[in-house]
């Protein structure tokens, strides 16, 4: 199994169906093996995010970036991706252990308990928020870095989620955090795969 990304790109719908998706989700995968793209739409049918998911996947293939599915650890086995992405509503970690098999199962967890009880089900890393406010979670308050600090002292792998910036990625990783995620900063950026690599930076000056 390969390493953990540092840096995680999750999709929505809208962006999936953008049309220069593509164009940005190469620019994005083109910061290779510490990269990962999830697919990711919710409000969309199996069928639909099967679809999307095998375009993901053709575009990270050449640079050997990561593929990731939310939610759907049998589209995950189906499509050979390296892990996958659960949320509260989905299945447990064990769960889907027995529906994926090998590949990274990750949890979002909100507070440290969910983040025990996560490990404790069989997740192998965290992704904790959101740590500072975000658009695509209106109405929800901002945790503070002290939550990477607090879930990474359960001594799994934390990914710091909610608000992230190339500047904020730096303040993740003194509080603890493996590695960060975003959306926005990521996909509405100027420069995708110069924002990748700015988010990456905290990581590779650490190296």
């Amino acid at each position: 199994m390969r390493p953990l990304p540092r840096v995680h790109a999750f999709t929505t719908a809208e962006l999936l169906g953008a049309a220069d998706f593509a164009i940005r989700a190469a620019a994005i995968a083109s910061g290779g093996p510490a990269v990962a793209l999830h697919a990711r739409a919710r409000e969309v049918s199996g069928q639909a995010l099967t679809a999307a998911a095998l375009r993901v996947g053709a575009l990270v293939r050449p640079p050997e970036a990561t593929l990731f599915i939310s939610g759907r650890p049998d589209i995950a086995a189906a499509l050979g991706a390296q892990g996958v992405q659960l949320s509260g509503r989905d299945l447990a970690p064990a769960d889907a252990r027995r529906v994926m098999g090998p590949g990274w199962i990750g949890c979002s967890v909100h507070s440290v308990p969910a983040g025990e009880r996560a490990l404790a089900e069989g997740a192998d890393f965290l992704v904790v928020g959101s740590i500072f406010e975000t658009a695509s979670h209106p109405g929800y308050a901002a945790r503070g870095l002290s939550l990477i600090s607090d879930t990474a002292a359960l001594g799994k792998p934390v990914i710091a989620i909610g608000g992230m910036t190339p500047e904020r990625a730096w303040q993740a990783r003194e509080a603890g955090a493996y590695g960060v995620a975003a959306i926005s900063a990521l996909w509405s950026a100027a420069d995708p795969a110069a924002a990748t690599m700015a988010m990456l930076g905290p990581w590779v000056a650490g190296a």
